[in-house]
């Protein structure tokens, strides 16, 4: 709020600042229109119809919780973007599910570097994603024996985490190790997941700290559900490790990869610690930008043929997954010309932000000089109705304001972020 005193100013002045005061506000609030918001109340969806009804014949599930309110923005006279075939594009593999597992920063990550390997070698290649999620809970299993229970082990991880593992275990395709049993359609970590975390409760009640039969007994859990990976494979007749293959097939240098991160929490232009529990390894190597920098890297990056795996939140009322597979900010949440690191970092510190799902950029549109972002996504909101009655099955449509609000952190290629680094301290 400005005070300002006008008890000395002459009546004409007075009268002219009160025109040029009402002209702003006037001004400022044309800039946006408002939004109507609604409480829907959803349907069993995708997840129930089709994700837990493909693993009926593997697991029984709980009862599902009756529908309840959700409060929205009202997307009757909203103008976004109604088709994937509207946007500039990249090449990709197709979207694909990751089931009844919280594995999506191993599915966003994968598909990002299937697109880089594209970009860099022009191989198409699917890659396996199990393979990556075996060895994660490996090491996970190993750092909670070594810190003696006190490592988180869950489902979820940060994108980084692919290239960490892939540096210890290389990686392999898809048909090599696919985490699926004979008839299986839809990946359900639940159970598995369950059994492992009971296991490890009884290790540390116990205090049998003895790491090779607690790893063996981890493998053992995670054969009994999905399977066990190969050592070697073979391709193109030649028989080879996982490192192998991706040094001299895949022809991907890791350490190429940069993660940039935004928050104010830790000290801008300077390589900080993504300070949330999915980073359970507490990995420093994030580089810290002002937010619009951010925004420029990734809006750069995407329009010069790089794309983006990002992470952050999508729990708001602009978030339209079932209404129009699109994600915006409304004006009652925040107006677009008051997003900036203060707003962005007040969300996350007070947790209506969260690092809850990791995904893909694949491309862009130019709308109303705003950009727009085609998104990749392997959850379950993007396949409302499925491929039958969504012609977007498997993809979101994200507004500029929505990235620069609500998606925290992103990985490119150096490439895309050369620019920067020669501004971050040692």
């Amino acid at each position: 709020m400005i005070h300002t005193n006008l008890n000395h100013l002459p009546m004409k002045k007075i009268s002219l600042l009160s025109v040029i005061i009402v002209s702003t506000i006037f001004t400022v609030n044309a800039q946006q229109p408002k939004n109507n918001s609604i409480f829907k109340v959803y349907e069993p969806g995708y997840f129930q119809n089709s994700i837990l009804k493909g693993i009926d014949d593997f697991e029984k599930k709980d009862e599902v919780a009756p529908p309840a309110k959700t409060f929205k923005v009202d997307v009757a006279g909203l103008d976004i973007p109604s088709s994937k075939d509207q946007f500039k594009s990249f090449w990709h593999n197709d979207p694909v599910s990751q089931g009844n597992t919280n594995t999506c920063w191993c599915y966003s990550s994968t598909s990002f570097f299937e697109s880089e390997i594209y970009r860099t070698t022009k191989q198409k290649v699917k890659l396996s994603e199990m393979y990556t999620v075996y060895w994660e809970y490996v090491e996970r299993a190993k750092a909670f024996v070594e810190k003696r229970g006190n490592s988180a082990f869950s489902e979820g991880s940060e994108g980084n985490a692919v290239t960490k593992i892939w540096k210890l275990y290389g990686i392999i395709p898809y048909d090599d190790f696919t985490g699926l049993k004979p008839g299986q359609v839809f990946q359900s970590h639940e159970k598995m997941f369950g059994e492992m975390s009971a296991y490890l409760k009884t290790v540390k009640e116990t205090n049998a700290w003895n790491e090779e039969e607690v790893v063996a007994t981890i493998k053992s859990i995670m054969k009994h559900y999905m399977g066990e990976p190969p050592t070697t494979i073979t391709v193109n007749g030649k028989v080879m490790t996982p490192k192998e293959y991706l040094a001299d097939v895949l022809k991907l240098n890791l350490d190429d990869y940069i993660d940039v991160l935004s928050y104010m929490q830790q000290p801008f232009w300077n390589k900080v610690e993504y300070e949330v529990p999915d980073n359970w390894w507490h990995n420093k190597d994030y580089y810290n930008v002002p937010l619009e920098d951010f925004m420029k890297v990734i809006k750069n990056a995407i329009k010069k043929g790089y794309t983006v795996c990002i992470g952050g939140d999508v729990s708001e009322a602009g978030f339209l997954a079932r209404e129009a597979n699109a994600a915006i900010v409304p004006a009652f949440d925040i107006p677009s010309d008051y997003i900036d690191d203060n707003a962005r970092q007040f969300r996350f510190s007070n947790q209506t932000t969260t690092d809850d799902h990791g995904m893909h950029i694949v491309g862009y549109m130019e709308k109303d000089g705003k950009t727009w972002f085609l998104v990749k996504d392997s959850g379950s909101g993007s396949r409302t109705g499925g491929k039958e009655l969504n012609k977007n099955f498997g993809y979101y449509f994200f507004h500029e304001d929505y990235v620069k609000l609500k998606m925290m952190d992103c990985c490119v290629h150096k490439d895309a972020f050369k620019d920067y680094l020669k501004k971050f301290t040692k």
